[in-house]
């Protein structure tokens, strides 16, 4: 499952090969320095957290959502599972303005590598 990854000044969303078929998109990266936020959020399949339509991607409601969502302000990238917590990572600027994620790191992995952006829903 997607799992985030650091790599000097870049936070990676790294997708399994099957994800990345699923998502039609390879595993984004952005800049540590273009976060805003790191929200946690009980609630991932909420339509305030999931917005916009699935162009492409893959998508099951409740089950799968995985690829980009697109709305009239931009487009979010999106890897969510099931009824999952997950974490919505806001960015200032760059191919997505949100990350949508259930990811597979651990809530203190999670801590450790946003310390100084996260909050909870």
């Amino acid at each position: 499952m997607a799992h985030f990854e650091r790599f000097g000044s870049y936070v990676i969303l790294a997708l399994t090969p099957k994800e990345k078929f699923f998502a039609l998109h390879s595993s984004p990266q952005a800049k540590f320095s273009d976060i805003i936020s790191v929200r946690k959020v009980k609630k991932t399949w909420s339509w305030k957290i999931l917005k916009g339509i699935r162009a492409p991607g893959t998508g099951i409601p409740r089950v799968i959502a995985l690829g980009t969502w697109r709305y009239r302000r931009g487009k979010n990238f999106v890897a969510v599972y099931r009824k999952r917590q997950g974490y919505v990572i806001t960015f200032n600027s760059g191919a997505f303005k949100q990350w949508v994620v259930t990811p597979d790191n651990t809530e203190a992995e999670i801590r450790k590598m946003f310390s100084g952006f996260l909050t909870n829903d």
